[in-house]
């Protein structure tokens, strides 16, 4: 909105120019959700704190130490990560770009339905929460409605199908149900960044990592001349969602401040909700969305960690894993958490690169 404002003026002065490029923006959203986030975090913890009598209720299926040492800590820290991203997108992104718009109502839709669950466990004090089928319609709900509008703003050729890392010239056809699909890489991200939320840190560090990856790949494929020497299949207008990455990873290191071990604050249903719907939805809008399964593979195994034990403890009685998701069988096993925490995190940057790796620059 910033660099909007000015209109003529900035036509005149060089220095207003700068509020024009899409990298000086980044960074510019990137500190002030940054700074945001450090400045209020204090006081919205206070805030989580007044009305969360014993914090965030904890599992009594879990790892015992979570009992004690967890215990009393606040949930509901992704209000911090969306007041400070949203603050920070809405002062120096392009409100004009649609794009924009479309990943805002997905990340701010799933993090209210994420707000509602997390309410409902620190009132009622159980970790259940809104019901399964009802957050799953609900996610559903808002998907499809980012997906059909991101449908409509994508480039005709491309619109319709699936692109496939390292092969410009191939294109999965899905035609109408593209926005089924969309719907599900959203839904699918934002449950297992859910999942992956679970030790002190985990999550928020890879999902920056995943925002950085995506915001190189937002302007690349916004841009004309780059994405055609890069042979990147080009999106108009999806050169600003790189401002939009940009302040999701201040906001995220903002709230890594106080959720560094031991936590001050966790993110929740809030948080973890919002911010994998937000990679969904920026890996549709930029049609990469099976490099986001490259990039996120890290949500991806302890989704599927999930997955493999419900399905053989149905079948056979007997587990896979000491509990899932994955990070808890490494608990269960001994190590130590941050032992956990740090190699998941060269974990998720190796696979990072690995993603980039298909964006067939020469």
């Amino acid at each position: 909105m910033i660099p909007f404002l000015f209109g003529r003026f900035a036509e005149d002065f060089i220095l207003f120019n700068l509020f024009r490029y899409t990298t000086f923006r980044a960074g510019a959203a990137c500190m002030t959700a940054l700074f945001i986030a450090l400045v209020f975090g204090g006081r919205i913890i206070a805030w989580l704190r007044s009305f969360q009598r014993g914090g965030q209720p904890i599992r009594e299926d879990g790892p015992a130490r979570h009992l004690i040492e967890k215990k009393g800590t606040p949930t509901m820290g992704g209000v911090m990560i969306l007041f400070a991203l949203g603050v920070s997108v809405l002062l120096w992104g392009d409100l004009r770009n649609q794009f924009l718009w479309a990943v805002l109502i997905v990340t701010f839709g799933y993090g209210a339905l994420g707000f509602m669950d997390d309410w409902l466990k620190v009132t009622k004090r159980n970790t259940k929460g809104v019901s399964g089928k009802t957050k799953l319609v609900a996610q559903a709900g808002i998907g499809l409605l980012s997906a059909i509008w991101m449908h409509f703003l994508l480039p005709p050729a491309i619109a319709d199908g699936v692109t496939v890392p390292f092969l410009k010239d191939v294109l999965i056809p899905l035609s109408f149900a593209f926005p089924l699909f969309a719907m599900f890489v959203m839904m699918g991200s934002s449950n297992a960044v859910n999942l992956t939320d679970g030790l002190d840190g985990l999550a928020i560090v890879p999902v920056m990592i995943a925002a950085a990856v995506f915001a190189l790949i937002a302007y690349l494929v916004g841009n004309r001349i780059f994405a055609d020497y890069l042979q990147l299949n080009a999106v108009p207008g999806a050169g600003e969602l790189a401002v939009f990455c940009s302040a999701l990873i201040g906001a995220s290191l903002g709230f890594l401040w106080y959720n560094a071990p031991p936590a001050a604050v966790f993110m929740g249903d809030t948080g973890s909700l919002a911010l994998g719907g937000a990679l969904g939805a920026i890996a549709v809008a930029t049609k990469h969305e099976i490099v986001l399964a490259i990039v996120g593979g890290l949500f991806v195994v302890e989704t599927l960690s999930v997955v493999i034990q419900v399905f053989w403890f149905k079948r056979t009685g007997r587990r896979v894993f000491l509990m899932a998701p994955l990070h808890h069988h490494f608990e269960k096993k001994g190590w130590a958490e941050p032992t956990i925490v740090i190699r998941f995190w060269i974990i998720a940057m190796v696979l990072a690169l690995v993603g980039l790796s298909t964006l067939k620059i020469r």
